[in-house]
């Protein structure tokens, strides 16, 4: 381990796990040498859990990378930078690429959403104007047939 070990990305998850399978690659350690080194820094890491959690493209939890890393070796200000950016990513801090994604995304539902707020108002107004909603002659005259029976 004479490189500094990989940097972590904070761009997604796929990325992220890629990046973590560097940090092992980097570490030089089998699963099992993982799992004794996490235990010996005062982590749970199983060696299936952490194959598992290499297998995957989804961001594993912050115990899991917390332990992963202290378990490769690596410290403090490199540990704490690991759980930033998985903490960036679960977060979904928007990048320049997701927010133009969501711009040419999501104008068709919100435009759908002004459209039928619009119709709602039409309609409304159009009831009121005839007079739908200020008539009260009607419940005047309305008679119930339950009769409560006398005593």
């Amino acid at each position: 381990m004479t490189t500094a070990p990989p940097t972590p990305p904070d761009t997604d998850a796929a990325a992220f796990v890629a990046a973590l399978r560097r940090l092992k690659a980097w570490s030089g350690l089998s699963y099992r040498q993982l799992e004794r080194r996490a235990t010996k820094a005062g982590h749970n890491l199983p060696y299936s859990t952490a194959a598992t959690m290499l297998g995957r493209d989804r961001l594993p939890r912050a115990e899991l990378v917390a332990a992963f890393v202290a378990a490769c070796g690596v410290r403090t200000d490199g540990a704490e930078a690991w759980l930033d950016a998985r903490m960036s990513i679960a977060c979904g801090r928007p990048t320049e690429t997701t927010l133009a994604t969501r711009k040419t995304r999501h104008w068709k539902p919100r435009s759908a959403l002004a459209a039928a707020v619009a119709l709602v108002a039409a309609l409304l107004g159009g009831a009121s104007a005839a007079g739908a909603f200020a008539d009260d002659a009607e419940v005047e005259q309305t008679v119930t047939s339950l009769h409560l029976p006398r005593s």
